[in-house]
This record gives C-alpha cells, structure tokens and sequence, in this order.
C-alpha cells in the first residue's frame, strides 16, 4: 500500500505562515516544563518567566495565565508564592508524565521492529455519569498505544502494562484486561486498518517532516522558541501513533524519515535553548507539600 501525500488537518494546517500548527498553550508549558524544569528537582519558575518564554512562540500572556491556573487546577502544577511573585512547579502526577513522554521521545522510537506477535486488550463499561473518567481512560489508552476495536475493547500491540492507568482513574472494578495472540484466521493488516487511521498518522509525519526539513535551512531564529515548538509539536505527531509492528506497516511509512529529522534539529537547538533559557528564568526552590 502506497500512503498519500500529507494533506492539511486541524493538527497540520501549517497556515499561511508556513510556521507550522496551532500548538495549545497547555502543550507548549509541558514542553517547556519537561526541557527545563524535569531534571532540576522541585523547582518553580516565575510566572512572569513562563510568560516571557510562551511569548516568543506567540501565546499571550492572559493565555499563558489562565492556562497555568487550569493546570493547576487538574493537578499537573502547583504553585508557590513569595512576596508578590506567584511559581508554578510540576506536581509529582505531571512530573511521571513527563518521564513517559521522554522515555518515548528518546528511548522507545517510533516504529516497532520488535514485535513478537502479542496483544495487549482492555475491555472497559464504565457508568454512565462517568464522562471525565470515560475520557480520561481514552486519553491515556491512546497515548498507551491503544486503539478502538470496538467501542469499549481496546488493543494495542505488544504486552503493555496499564495496571497504574487502571489504579489511578479509580476504574479497576470496571475493566478487564487480556494479553493475547490473534488467531490465523483473524487479517491482522485489515484489523490494524479497521482500528487505526494510518492515512493520518502518516500524514502527521510526513508534514512535520517537510516543515521541519525547510525550518533546518532557513537562516538565524531564535534557538528557545524553535526548540520548544519542535518538541511540543513532535509530542503532538506521536500521541496517536501506537507504534504498529514494522511487518505490517507500508513499505513507505514516514515515521522513521520525521524522527531523524526531530533528533537531528533538537540536538542542534538544545544547548543554545538552554543557554538562553538560563538567562531568562527566575526560579526558586519549592517547599515540600
């Protein structure tokens, strides 16, 4: 199967600027939390220093504001005050998401060579009143690589493990889970077509890659912003890639081409990011809950 050429979608309409996405703000503060604040233990940045980042990839600042209010309020950061500065600083829960996403940004690789034919199934009713539940359930399962069969079975490939998934939504009683291997009757190539929209993901790929690629040869730009919008927007390309086995993915498939280009222009932007970051930020130390 030859895949299409990438088309614009709500996720990879690069606008008339060519700039790429509308990435949301939430997206961009976890980018810039993970790159800046992970590997520093509990420390909170200055409100005014959030702001001042966001600004140069265009998020205003009552934007920036109200979606730190909103991130504290789903518990991903907390804030401390001193004197009349307000700090936000990642909360543990927001903290084991980050150490997910990198952990599949730099270690897991976005295509699967390993297979070794097993499935992973998740079979779920939850109450109807359960909305939140219901979509943070589906929110992790398709982070977790998980794709609809039906609407409440999910599976994804490989043995993965979602026992904390499961632990902390609080939905054990309501679930069941299986690992699996398909029968010989069962067309693996037509399930995986069935459950996943592989036109899009590849398309998703290919765009960033063609932005990305012509980003590498324009001249100057500031080295923060570049770096913070490319990892926000390869987190973005890679969040509903389930990482499918190599055997049955088309010979054409993008992911690997827009990954080399990901690494090559993080490596190269990392280090002056940081340099500039280092001369931007006002943060302290948070107190222990």
């Amino acid at each position: 199967m030859t895949l299409p050429q990438a088309r614009p979608t709500a996720d990879t309409d690069a606008g008339p600027s060519g700039a790429g996405p509308q990435l949301r703000p939430q997206s961009l503060l976890l980018a810039f939390f993970g790159d800046h604040v992970l590997e520093e233990g509990p420390l909170g940045v200055y409100s005014g220093s959030v702001i001042d980042v966001l600004g140069r990839v265009g998020v205003g600042e009552q934007a920036v504001r109200s979606t730190l209010t909103r991130m504290v309020g789903r518990g991903l950061l907390r804030r401390q005050r001193q004197g009349r500065r307000m700090y936000f600083g990642l909360t543990p829960h927001a903290t084991q998401i980050l150490l997910g996403g990198r952990n599949r940004v730099w270690h897991t690789g976005v295509v699967n060579d390993d297979w070794d034919g097993t499935w992973t199934l998740l079979g779920f009713s939850l109450p109807e009143a359960w909305q939140r539940q219901r979509h943070d359930l589906r929110s992790r399962l398709t982070w977790s690589g998980f794709g609809p069969l039906y609407s409440g079975l999910w599976i994804a490939p490989g043995d993965v493990d979602i026992s904390g998934i499961v632990a902390e939504l609080g939905i054990a009683a309501h679930v069941k889970i299986f690992h699996a291997h398909a029968d010989e009757a069962t067309d693996i190539d037509v399930m995986i077509r069935d459950t996943w929209d592989l036109e899009t993901i590849a398309a998703r790929y290919a765009a960033f890659d063609r932005r990305w690629i012509a980003q590498v040869g324009a001249a100057g730009g500031d080295p923060l912003a570049i770096h913070l919008r490319l990892v926000a927007e390869w987190l973005g390309t890679i969040r509903t890639d389930p990482r499918l086995p190599a055997r049955h993915l088309p010979p054409d498939w993008p992911a690997r081409s827009a990954a080399e280009t990901f690494r090559r222009i993080a490596e190269q932007t990392r280090a002056p990011a940081r340099q500039v970051a280092a001369g931007l930020l006002e943060t302290t130390p948070l107190e222990t809950p």
